[in-house]
């Protein structure tokens, strides 16, 4: 009786995948607006050229949009007198770039009103900055739908840099996503910076026992400390995430393994048993990370897929 019962779970959860996937599709927009991906493209590839920091912004917000409702674009719209949105939440403060989804959605909407979601949009940008700073490219699954729904108060569900492996572990698995995703994605750090509020923390007064955050290491963190001197403090001064912060490749890996990790999120990756081999095997194989990141990325990409959403006209606004 049991073995029947979770022969019929099984097929449910199949189904349900099924279901899920099928709303998505490589070729969605191939008769209604075959150029989206090409104006995607030169609209991300015009900014990056302008503002190098473009890539890792449009990252994180893909990230940072689809960890809360799912892959909605709710991270886009803007606050009203009576909702503070998603983008006003203080971890979403920093996220920047979102004019270059402005850009890309204006040339769609004279190319083929009312087809491209914005949410389809961030996702084949996120693609496309990964690919043009040096990493894996992949077929983006589209037809997502825009949420009308954005709430600051949510993004407390966001993944901190002091996030322990339990915790990250238990963020990424409440969307479907495991370890491998977890320490693949977390890869995405091997683009951009870091201003000191998000690790200085581990710098100065770390716990009762350790000043300096013993899992980091010493020379590295007396870098740190002289670009984030207190009182006199540059407010931008900062760190990038690895050595090498315009390409992306597996870098950052091997810095965790060094002790330089920038987020306690990122250090514990190695610190963990469950999560520190595959640290180690993307440190010494660079294109199984790509293979796994373009894989994990596609995963994320299917998070919280919403079918009565809307097309919005303006990614900034609810229709």
């Amino acid at each position: 009786m049991a073995d029947f019962a979770s022969r019929v779970l099984l097929i449910a959860i199949i189904i349900l995948l099924s279901e899920s996937e099928a709303a998505l599709d490589v070729h969605y927009y191939d008769q209604t607006c075959p150029q989206a991906e090409k104006l995607i493209l030169d609209t991300v590839r015009t900014a990056s050229m302008h503002d190098p920091k473009v890539p890792a912004r449009i990252l994180r917000m893909f990230f940072h949009d689809c960890f809360i409702r799912g892959c909605d674009a709710s991270i886009l719209l803007d606050s009203t007198p009576s909702n503070q949105a998603e983008k006003d939440g203080p971890p979403n403060i920093s996220v920047r770039s979102f004019y270059v989804i402005d850009k890309a959605k204006t040339k769609l909407e004279m190319a083929c009103p009312r087809t491209v979601s914005c949410s389809d949009i961030i996702a084949i940008a996120a693609r496309d900055v990964v690919s043009m700073s040096g990493g894996p490219y992949w077929n983006v699954l589209k037809g997502r739908k825009d949420g009308r729904v954005s709430r600051a108060n949510e993004t407390i569900n966001l993944p901190g840099p002091t996030f322990n492996a339990s915790q990250l572990i238990q963020s990424f698995g409440k969307r479907g996503l495991g370890v491998w995703d977890l320490v693949a994605l977390s890869g995405g750090h091997t683009l951009g910076f870091s201003h000191c509020s998000s690790f200085e923390g581990r710098l100065r007064n770390f716990s009762s026992q350790h000043d300096i955050d013993p899992s980091m290491d010493p020379l590295f963190a007396e870098k740190l400390k002289s670009k984030c001197r207190k009182p006199n403090k540059d407010r931008n001064a900062g760190q990038f995430l690895d050595s090498s912060s315009s390409t992306f490749d597996n870098v950052y890996y091997k810095q965790l393994m060094a002790r330089r990790g920038i987020f306690e999120s990122d250090q514990t990756l190695f610190d963990d048993y469950r999560t520190k081999w595959i640290v180690e095997s993307f440190s010494m194989d660079q294109s199984l990370f790509f293979k796994q990141f373009a894989a994990s990325m596609v995963r994320l990409g299917n998070v919280g897929i919403i079918e009565n959403g809307e097309v919005r006209l303006k990614c900034r606004v609810v229709n």
